[in-house]
This record gives structure tokens, C-alpha cells and sequence, in this order.
């Protein structure tokens, strides 16, 4: 059992898929879990009375982390509402698929926004209160796709190769002062997002995963609980695929 009890920690874009199951997992281990949202504002309170019902404590913010004056509030707020951070999961995201020849300006930039430019926005304004904290970690969830590529995500790709590019540097820059930077990368994971995929497209999935299975958010949700608990002190700067294989060459 990871014990994670007492921990501060606020999770980008948790009130759905991926980012809701790390929040449940996180207050089940005994952390106190700030759930951000966009605009899924009925999924965030959903999300709240459920660990709330199962005895845990949770808190729910708005905020467009894409904007570096709303990320900052947030992440204050969050501080303040918690009485610390020791914890800061960067898990927002978003797809904008399409081959780089129809692919707009716009949907390269809003993937960029969220889900790079998010990243350092939270990561920025958490620092501070990161560097008060007893063993302060910074978990980034990047994608199998930000090592691989993929057709029709040059723009997704190139975001979460970032993240880990931005990863190894904190884990580098921020060591010394005891915060530990690490990165997760998943591969196809059964969401709302997935499940809405043809079934000629998942069969093409699953015949290049060696496990032959999407995953399940809950078992993101355990690597997560690992690298924030103390049992991971000694884990930094590190890319951490969880996707049956899909890595492989």
C-alpha cells in the first residue's frame, strides 16, 4: 500500500479519463487532492463527492492553465487551500489530430498551449512552494507518442516530447534543492477519448501492443501514487513508459 498520507497535491485536468483516476488513487492513498478543470465543471463536483463519499479530501478549481495569469491563480489558490504543495502532477491535455498537410495553425497551437506551454506554467508558479516541501515532486504525463510519433499528431507529438525534454531539464536544475522531476508515458489508455475510436482503429492498436490490451487509468494512477510517495526519492529525471510494450523497436 503506498502511503501517501498528508500529501498536498494538485493535479492538471483531473475531473476526467486519466487525471480523475490519478485523483482518486492519490486521496485513496491518504493525499489531499486539488481536481483543476477547465470547463467539465459537473464531472469536477462528480469527482469531489466520490472521494469525499469514500473518506478522502478533495478541492476543486477552475482554471485554463493555457494562460500563464490563470495557471499562476490556480496554483496559488492551491497552496493557500492546502497549507502546501508537495505535489504537482501535470496531466492537462488535448488532442487535435490531423495529418500535417490539412493540420491549421490553430490546432497546433492549442495543443501547444495546454499541453506544453500549460506544463510550464504550472511548473513555474508551483516551484516556489515545491521547494518548501520535504522531498517536492514534480510528475509530468507525457505519451508513448511523444517517443514514437504518430501519424496525424505532429502536433500532440511534438508537445509531449517536450515534456520530457522539460523534465530531464528540471530534474537537473531542481535536484540539489530536493524536488525530484520525472515523466510518464503512457500508451493507449481506455478513456472516454478511446473509447470513441472506430474498431478497425483500435484492432490497429492492439496489433502493436506485445500485451495485446489498451491500459487502464488505474494503472497510470498506481505509477503516479509510486513516484509521488517517498518510496521514490531516489527516482529523478527519468521517463517511465507504461504501454504494454508499444515502446519497443
Amino acid at each position: 500500500m503506498i502511503d501517501l498520507q498528508d500529501k498536498k497535491v494538485l493535479i492538471t485536468g483531473s475531473s476526467r479519463g486519466i487525471g480523475a483516476e490519478i485523483a482518486k488513487k492519490l486521496a485513496d492513498s491518504g493525499a489531499d487532492v486539488i481536481i483543476n478543470y477547465a470547463s467539465s465543471e459537473e464531472k469536477a463536483n462528480e469527482l469531489k463527492a466520490s472521494i469525499e463519499e469514500s473518506g478522502g479530501r478533495a478541492y476543486v478549481i477552475q482554471a485554463d492553465i493555457s494562460d500563464f495569469e490563470q495557471a499562476a491563480e490556480l496554483v496559488k489558490k492551491a497552496y493557500k487551500t492546502l497549507g502546501g504543495l508537495d505535489v504537482l502532477v501535470n496531466n492537462a491535455g488535448i488532442t487535435r489530430d490531423k495529418l500535417l498537410l490539412r493540420m491549421k495553425e490553430e490546432d497546433w497551437d492549442k495543443v501547444m498551449d495546454i499541453n506544453l506551454k500549460g506544463t510550464f506554467n504550472c511548473t513555474k508558479n508551483a516551484v516556489r512552494y515545491l521547494l518548501k516541501a520535504d522531498n517536492g515532486k514534480i510528475i509530468n504525463i507525457s505519451s508513448v507518442i511523444g517517443l514514437i510519433g504518430n501519424p496525424g499528431q505532429a502536433n500532440y507529438s511534438a508537445a509531449k516530447a517536450g515534456m520530457i525534454g522539460f523534465t530531464k531539464t528540471l530534474a537537473k536544475e531542481l535536484a540539489s534543492k530536493g524536488v525530484c522531476s520525472n515523466a510518464i508515458a503512457p500508451g493507449f489508455i481506455e478513456t472516454e477519448m478511446t473509447n470513441e475510436l472506430k474498431d478497425s482503429i483500435k484492432d490497429d492498436i492492439i496489433n502493436r501492443v506485445p500485451l495485446a490490451r489498451f491500459g487502464k487509468a488505474e494503472e497510470v494512477a498506481d505509477l503516479v501514487a509510486f513516484l509521488a510517495s517517498d518510496k521514490a526519492n531516489y527516482i529523478n529525471g527519468q521517463v517511465i513508459g507504461i504501454d504494454g510494450g508499444m515502446s519497443l523497436a
